[in-house]
């Protein structure tokens, strides 16, 4: 179980807030080092009214949590106002960094290479399953992205950030929210349209399908000032130049990288259809990965609404339990 740190030790641990790795949503994280010598990334949550539900969130699912693909909580600090969450250190960061490094960056010089791709994927899509079967509770992160991916010194991944998380008994099927949750681009369709099917764990392999997106295309889902539009047209372009069998911008690939690519792009359209019915689990999910590309079956074209499948000629539908 995670340590109750006071705010005296964090300054200790944080060396009075020497080192800032980022700033996020919730707050600010910095380096640190506890006695043992271990290394840990400390964040301390900002205004303690906003983010009292989102530190309760992280605690109560963190603490349950037990897998190499899930950053583990080490400690907290709850005195008075002062919140923060001690997590084990990630050296190299998010994996946002990767697939979205800018020119001349550090980042750009270590790019990863379709194998390393592959393996995080294999590794969050079992960290994934294991946050929906693995506990005495089932739990649904709601926030499955890239910058919530972080990486090891050996780019192994695991997944973070717990503040938007709920926990539900393991035979609901379906859940209840009073809000949609989540992250613009990553969210699933039934959070908007209740129309298509209710809340579930399916609503985490939607946002792992984008992020799979992401990592094969190349380039952000969704261009924030142009909205559903510009994710329309980054979906329709992978699978417009997927099943004319274009490369996806790849160059001196071998072929067994393109194979790779191709299973990624399969698992991510399958992930990413609209009803959630039609989606496949994470532990399908898991199969697919390790199976080969070519027994896979190329699913229909994605929409991200109801109105575009209405407009849409009919196909066909496959459903996964």
């Amino acid at each position: 179980m995670p340590i109750r740190y006071t705010y005296s030790d964090i300054k200790r641990i944080t060396n009075n807030f020497k080192e800032k790795l980022g700033e996020g949503g919730f707050g600010t994280v910095y380096k640190g080092k506890l006695r043992s010598g271990l290394l840990v990334a400390v964040k301390i949550l900002g205004n303690y009214k906003a983010t009292g539900k989102e530190f309760i969130n992280e605690v109560a699912a963190s603490g349950r949590i037990h897998h190499v693909n899930v950053v583990e909580l080490v400690g907290f600090c709850f005195e008075g106002p002062k919140r923060a969450l001690i997590y084990e250190f990630m050296p190299n960061g998010s994996l946002e960094k990767y697939l979205f490094c800018k020119e001349g960056t550090e980042e750009e010089m270590v790019s990863l290479s379709w194998e390393t791709k592959y393996e995080i994927s294999y590794k969050v899509a079992t960290g994934i399953d294991y946050l929906h079967r693995g506990c005495d509770m089932q739990i649904l992160h709601f926030d499955i992205k890239p910058h919530n991916i972080l990486l090891d010194k050996n780019f192994n991944p695991a997944i973070s950030d717990f503040g938007l998380a709920k926990l539900f008994a393991t035979n609901d099927s379906i859940v209840t929210l009073t809000a949609a949750r989540g992250t613009m681009g990553y969210m699933a369709p039934e959070m908007f349209y209740k129309n298509i099917g209710g809340i579930s764990y399916k609503a985490d392999v939607y946002s792992f399908g984008m992020l799979l997106m992401e990592m094969t295309g190349q380039r952000k889902n969704l261009n924030p000032s142009m909205d559903h539009v510009s994710q329309s047209h980054f979906l329709s372009w992978v699978y417009d130049q997927f099943s004319e069998g274009k490369e996806l911008e790849m160059e001196d690939v071998t072929e067994d990288e393109r194979k790779l690519v191709k299973k990624m792009i399969i698992v991510a359209l399958w992930c990413i259809q609209m009803k959630p019915s039609e989606r496949p689990s994470m532990n399908k999910v898991i199969e697919m990965l390790e199976g080969d590309s070519e027994n896979l079956t190329v699913p229909p074209k994605p929409f991200l609404y109801p109105l575009q499948e209405d407009q849409a000629e009919s196909n066909n539908s496959t459903h996964f339990s």
